[in-house]
């Protein structure tokens, strides 16, 4: 329940401190004297646009705080639980603060909060009934859930609403996935072609390099062996003998190392010379050995060149391809197309299994859907029975009052029926409410159906801003006694100018609206009438300005028989 208001600087509200009780609590006033105004500071402390013109003229900015106690609202402490907002002594205080700029900033329990904050919890704080919201007769919204509250289908509503959004989960996944599927499709033989080419090519890494060197041999092989054939004819002539004047480089050393051997025998120095020339004759004979055997090796083919040079080719072109410059990023390009077209088969086991999840989910959505039926058309029968008889003790007493439950074809987070309100204040041929009812029976139907609310909620704050709108006399008292009612169930504020609602209750608060004595700036304050302030106040409503001793007399009488 609403415990306290705390208001600064709110147009014409410059500094406003009250607190509330529970039960019935009635808000009266002249018209103009910011009766509104207090509800449009309520709003905004939970969650309404914000502008700087809300802000009193000469102040910076305007602060409303409103202080909740919470007792046993269960839902409401758990979503300040999960937030880590929760308090000791089981109190809400919202603040909202509004800057001259027309920015504001919202606090809950002093924890800054955004504004959609304070819109999510507002609807299971406060309920705020204007006596232009007859029009909520035509929200097909607004009538189912009036019936599911009067069935008390809250966790069949809650599997459907969950089975709902996981539906429409599975079939964005669905889409996604046959969104990817239809992009890999388009390009799938291609990507196939590439793919058996890089196959085909047997790709190794360290290829190119080895064949590059290859292809350098076999386009000059000739050159290179006629080369090692003179060095090989330079080390060791093929016609190598002594009366031809050519030797061998071994042969040579050979000889050169045995003239030095004799001189050795006198020369004991020439001995190491020619020690050293056998080393070096050895070593002359070894690389003549390796220059011929290199020689054997090198072959000149014209073939061998073309097979080389059309694989580099075709390396080459399949590295420009795909944008590589290596052999190694082209088995890894291979290895993501192949990636790639196995991920489709993956894809198309993921849609499979998508689709028989959806149709699963569907059967279970459709389930639940046929059981809130169920449900709403067993409660139907019931709350248009409650509905019409307190229709008829509001002096409607030939009224009909009819709740329709059609189903639909397509099923949405509550199920797939739409109610329709059925009324006739003659009793004869019901239609739709809002083409049949007068502004005084709108009033009427809408003060039941919050009645039914009042009872079957747990919403803590009900407030009626002149719901009495196009009633009086009898009429009206019997409203007083029903809205008087609801204040047994929940806190409950009437605003009114039918003094008959006026004299129900306990707690009776008065708005007034008076000048500035130093700059004649209107001011409206509010404060709780007792004793006879009270009878004033109700004599006033009955006699206008000028109050008279009947009047008085007639208050008093209202307020005894209260």
């Amino acid at each position: 329940m609403l415990s306290s208001l705390r208001i600064r600087n709110y147009v014409l509200i410059d500094s406003l401190e009250i607190d509330f009780p529970e039960g019935l609590i009635i808000i009266t006033g002249e018209t103009g004297a910011g009766k509104s105004i207090l509800l449009g500071a309520l709003s905004l402390v939970l969650g309404s646009k914000a502008d700087s013109s809300m802000i009193s003229d000469g102040a910076d900015s305007c602060i409303v705080e409103a202080e909740f106690d919470l007792k046993d609202d269960i839902p409401i402490r758990e979503i300040l639980k999960e937030n880590e907002m929760e308090s000791d002594d089981n109190r809400l205080i919202v603040r909202r603060v509004v800057n001259a700029s027309g920015r504001s900033r919202s606090f809950v329990n002093d924890f800054p909060v955004p504004v959609s904050f304070l819109s999510s919890i507002s609807s299971k704080l406060l309920d705020i009934h204007s006596q232009h919201q007859t029009s909520l007769l035509s929200d097909g919204g607004f009538r189912l859930s009036i019936l599911d509250f009067f069935a008390g289908d809250e966790e069949l509503l809650a599997e459907c609403k969950a089975s709902y959004i996981k539906l429409k989960s599975l079939k964005k996944q669905l889409a996604d996935v046959s969104d990817k599927l239809s992009a890999i499709a388009s390009v799938k033989e291609y990507n196939e072609a590439l793919l058996k080419q890089l196959e085909d090519a047997k790709l190794s890494d360290g290829e190119i390099e080895e064949l590059e060197t290859e292809q350098k041999r076999l386009a000059n092989a000739e050159e290179i062996k006629g080369n090692l054939y003179q060095a090989e004819e330079l080390l060791s002539p093929s016609d190598e003998s002594e009366e031809s004047g050519r030797l061998s480089v071994a042969a040579a050393l050979k000889e050169s190392a045995r003239l030095l051997g004799k001189v050795g025998k006198i020369v004991p120095s020439a001995s190491g010379l020619s020690g050293r020339l056998d080393s070096a004759r050895l070593e002359i004979d070894d690389i003549v050995e390796s220059v011929a055997d290199m020689s054997s090796h090198i072959e000149v083919s014209p073939d061998r060149l073309d097979i080389v040079e059309e694989r580099l080719s075709l390396l080459y072109e399949l590295m420009k391809k795909h944008s590589c410059s290596t052999i190694a990023q082209l088995i890894t390009a291979r290895d993501s197309l192949s990636s790639s077209l196995f991920d489709s088969e993956s894809l198309e086991k993921e849609r499979d299994s998508l689709e028989k999840s959806i149709d699963s989910e569907s059967s279970v959505l459709k389930e639940i859907a046929s059981g809130l039926h169920e449900k709403r058309c067993g409660a139907a029968g019931q709350l248009a029975l409650s509905i019409r008889d307190s229709i008829r003790s509001l002096e409607l007493e030939r009224s009909v009052f009819e709740v329709k439950v059609i189903s639909g074809k397509e099923i949405n987070s509550s199920g797939y029926d739409s109610v329709i309100f059925m009324f006739s204040s003659s009793g004869y041929d019901p239609v739709d409410v809002e083409k049949c009812a007068s502004g005084g029976e709108l009033s009427r139907i809408m003060l039941c159906l919050k009645s039914v609310l009042a009872r079957y909620t747990n919403m803590p704050t009900m407030i009626f801003d002149e719901i009495d709108t196009g009633v009086s006399g009898s009429v009206a008292d019997k409203m007083g006694s029903m809205i008087c009612d609801m204040g047994k169930y929940m806190q409950v504020f009437a605003i009114t100018h039918l003094p008959q609602v006026a004299a129900k209750g306990r707690a009776h608060y008065l708005v007034t609206k008076s000048f500035d004595k130093v700059d004649g700036k209107p001011v409206s304050s509010i404060k709780k009438l007792t004793g006879d302030e009270r009878i004033m106040e109700v004599a006033r409503m009955l006699s206008g300005s000028e109050i008279t001793p009947e009047a008085i007399a007639n208050a008093k009488t209202l307020l005894l028989s209260a």
